[in-house]
């Protein structure tokens, strides 16, 4: 018998995916933190409660630190995901672009939740 076994290909690096993924995650992190500094203007909601609407207080908190932490929990899913996924050497551009979607998508559910704890009067 023959001991020429033949070791598995390694996948080459793909550079363009490499640096598109990069440059993406810093855009990710950019959106991140700017859904985390809107997240605080969030508190306006309350700024008529009590004159002209009533509010649930304690719905209102709850959006807010919906709209605070959701985006930052996706964006630290979507880099572990996309790191691991390079390591693998497999395209992982897209990782990031649907990281990006869903911080929007969990902003805006905090920022709904939020809007509905204030009920005009």
């Amino acid at each position: 018998m023959s001991e020429d076994v033949a070791a598995p290909a390694k996948r080459p690096v793909i550079v363009w995916d490499l640096v598109l993924t990069i440059v993406l995650l810093v855009l990710m992190a950019g959106l991140a933190f700017m859904l985390l500094f809107f997240s605080f203007f969030l508190a306006f909601a309350g700024d008529s409660c009590g004159a002209s609407s009533t509010c649930d207080y304690d719905r209102i908190g709850t959006g807010m630190l919906l709209a605070m932490i959701l985006p930052i929990v996706v964006a630290a899913i979507a880099l572990v995901a996309a790191v691991v996924v390079l390591v693998l050497k497999r395209i992982a551009f897209w990782i990031p672009i649907a990281g990006m979607v869903l911080m929007v998508g969990a902003f805006a559910l905090g920022a709904a939740i939020t809007a509905s704890g204030v009920q005009p009067a």
